[in-house]
């Protein structure tokens, strides 16, 4: 395994359990929106309202396919989406990743999107009780996806260094001396 893969939906805690873990670990970390962003030189936001949500998840595929096939050890951080478009979690079976499912409840997951839906288009205009609603309806859509990941972490009443310790453990990862 050279590529650590982490799926959940927005709000689970990929990007900072992701930086955490490769600081912790010394592996490089790719945050895959980040880098969509980049690619474009414009915010995913911007990306969805001028080019549209089909050619941001054809850019997504060909940059997660990119990095998966990179000789380099990494831990990838996904969108919310990306397991769920273009047989994306097929690639989660191959033989160089290891995929990890950060679980969140419905309540933990409008906890932490209620307090930064400012920062998240698709969530900006929703009251607490739809946007509890909205999420319940993705997850339900977005299960069977997330469900191919190889390891499910439960994140619910966990602290993000709790969680990283736990990744460690199951999945073997060096601790780096720093």
């Amino acid at each position: 395994m050279n590529k650590v893969v982490l799926i959940g939906y927005m709000g689970s805690g990929k990007s900072i359990i992701s930086a955490m873990l490769a600081q912790k670990t010394g592996i490089e970390f790719i945050e895959l929106d980040e880098q969509i962003e980049k690619k474009c030189k414009m915010s995913i936001a911007d990306i969805f309202a001028s080019k549209g949500e089909l050619y941001f998840r054809k850019l997504e595929r060909e940059l997660f396919l990119e990095f998966l096939q990179d000789s380099r050890k990494l831990i990838i951080s996904t969108g919310g989406g990306t397991p769920c478009y273009y047989n994306n979690h097929e690639l989660l079976q191959l033989d160089n990743v290891v995929s990890v499912y950060l679980k969140a409840s419905i309540d933990t997951l409008t906890k932490r999107l209620n307090m930064d839906k400012e920062t998240r288009p698709l969530i900006s205009h929703l009251s607490t009780e739809e946007l509890s609603e909205f999420i319940a309806k993705h997850l339900f859509d977005r299960n069977f996806y997330y469900n191919q990941a190889e390891f499910k972490v439960s994140v619910d009443n966990k602290s993000v260094k709790e969680i990283v310790e736990e990744l460690i453990t199951l999945l073997n990862l060096p601790v780096a001396c720093n």
